[in-house]
């Protein structure tokens, strides 16, 4: 039997949950969104792009597996809270080494259970992604109320999340040598690349665009990452100074940052794309591919008509851009994941594409 209701979760706009708590059980405001996946909840626990956000799941059951030492997506998560309708604490899975309490009580994650989901879930879909409170079960609507006016939402986030000195990835008889801006990089990325014959150097994201030429890289990839991509000045200028000079590849947080290194404008979606299940149409050879994506932001394609890029791939739930290139620089990008942990495979191609660029050879400028 489950403890009573312990918790609650006061939202912006007034609305109240009852839950009960577990993981850690400070008292917390953060922008509220859903994720889709069925499964993931580790690598979706463990993902840099979720800094400061509490995470609804929409699907009901969550820990059932535990956690597997393996397959975390960073070596400290960042996520704010994991709200969920019904945490399991004792799961079944050869693999796992500790429950997600164990360990969202070690890294200070907040987590609760036990409310309404799809009605949480609705909620967020009829009005957008919100802020919200978890607190204590005695605070009232209009002190929750006073405690999210009083937040002021952080725009340092990819400075928290990203690594704070070079990183080597050397993979055995490697003939191509990338370098990664790290805003927030999945582990799962530097998996991709160095399975297909890449060393990785993954660099701080205010790295100066001099000092990643005097690292003589075949290649440079732009990660993905949380908040604002206005707020990350830094990696838009040195973008700027790197492209048609090497081969340029973003994904999601990268992505929106080489639009606007070329002249593109970013906005925010009204509830955001957080799942594993989003059709995406590449525009150049007609297939769809299912993709795995997480962000709150996206590509304005009215304003990229004035630049020297081309959209590449469409969302067919919304339409939003999806992906983008200019061919004359080899540079290109994508909204959504790849590397997809979790999610499928169909996009994994996109990797083997930079990989290609890079092995052409043409001179540096």
């Amino acid at each position: 039997m489950k403890e009573r209701f312990d918790r609650k979760l006061i939202l912006s706009s007034g609305s109240e949950y009852r839950c009960r708590g577990f993981g850690c059980r400070d008292e917390r405001v953060l922008e509220i969104v859903f994720n889709t996946s069925v499964v993931g909840y580790q690598e979706i626990l463990s993902d840099p792009s979720y800094t400061d956000q509490g995470v609804v799941m929409t699907y009901p059951l969550i820990g059932n597996y535990g956690m597997a030492d393996d397959d975390y997506e960073t070596a400290v998560p960042t996520i704010g809270a994991l709200i969920v309708r019904e945490y399991c604490d004792e799961p079944s899975n050869f693999r796992s080494t500790e429950t997600l309490g164990q360990v969202m009580e070690r890294y200070g994650i907040v987590g609760i259970e036990g409310l309404d989901t799809r009605r949480l879930n609705r909620e967020i879909r009829d009005r957008g992604s919100m802020l919200g409170v978890i607190t204590s079960s005695d605070t009232t609507v209009d002190r929750g109320l006073e405690m999210i006016a009083d937040y002021a939402v952080p725009n340092d986030a990819v400075s928290r999340v990203s690594r704070g000195a070079v990183q080597e990835y050397r993979e055995p008889g490697a003939s191509l040598h990338v370098v990664a801006v790290d805003c927030g990089m999945k582990q799962n990325i530097i998996r991709s690349l160095l399975c297909r014959g890449c060393s990785v150097t993954v660099v701080p994201f205010d790295t100066p665009a001099r000092t990643i030429i005097n690292m003589n890289p075949d290649g440079v990839f732009l990660s993905n990452g949380p908040g604002d991509p206005t707020d990350v000045t830094p990696v838009i200028e040195t973008v700027r100074q790197l492209r048609g000079r090497y081969p340029l590849f973003g994904i999601c947080l990268g992505h929106q940052i080489l639009s606007l290194a070329y002249g593109a404008r970013t906005y925010k979606l009204k509830f955001g794309h957080r799942g594993g299940n989003h059709p995406v149409k590449n525009l150049q050879t007609g297939r769809v591919e299912m993709t795995s994506q997480n962000h709150s932001y996206a590509v304005d394609e009215a304003s990229i008509s004035g630049t020297s890029l081309c959209v590449t791939h469409r969302n067919l739930l919304d339409n939003t851009v999806e992906g983008v290139a200019c061919e004359k620089d080899r540079a290109f990008s994508v909204q959504y994941h790849p590397e997809s942990a979790p999610g499928p495979q169909d996009s994994a191609y996109l990797f083997d594409r930079f990989v290609a660029m890079m092995k052409e050879g043409q001179p540096h400028a």
